[in-house]
């Protein structure tokens, strides 16, 4: 059973290694690389995302969208030499009703005192 604007939602957190640093100087800041992944996800008009302090969620229409975005992002880190990316995804289809990121903020928001 699939109802009518299903909407799929995803958590990801990429973590790219293997930059290039100055021999010299100590960084372990991935922002500026974050900032490339998480560009390259938002270029895609099939998806809303939102860029948290721990990660990236995703709202599409289907789980190919979700998927697409990922891929997407992936290759954006390598076109720039990133030399390893290690990803955590959680993909959350629910079948039963639709709802958007927003209202599952707003339903929970409705709950607290």
């Amino acid at each position: 059973m699939t109802i009518e604007n299903q909407k799929v939602v995803a958590e990801i957190s990429i973590i790219p290694l293997g930059k290039n640093y100055s021999p010299d100087t100590m960084q372990t800041s991935i922002s500026k690389e974050i900032a490339v992944a998480f560009d390259a996800i938002q270029k895609i008009q099939q998806v809303k995302v939102t860029l948290t302090a721990m990660g990236t969620v995703i709202e599409a229409n289907n789980i190919k969208d979700i998927l697409k975005s990922i891929d997407i992002a992936h290759q954006a880190l390598k076109d720039i030499g990133i030399k390893r990316i290690i990803s955590t995804i959680r993909i959350d289809e629910r079948l039963d009703k639709s709802e958007t990121l927003d209202e599952r903020v707003n339903s929970v928001k409705k709950k607290m005192i």
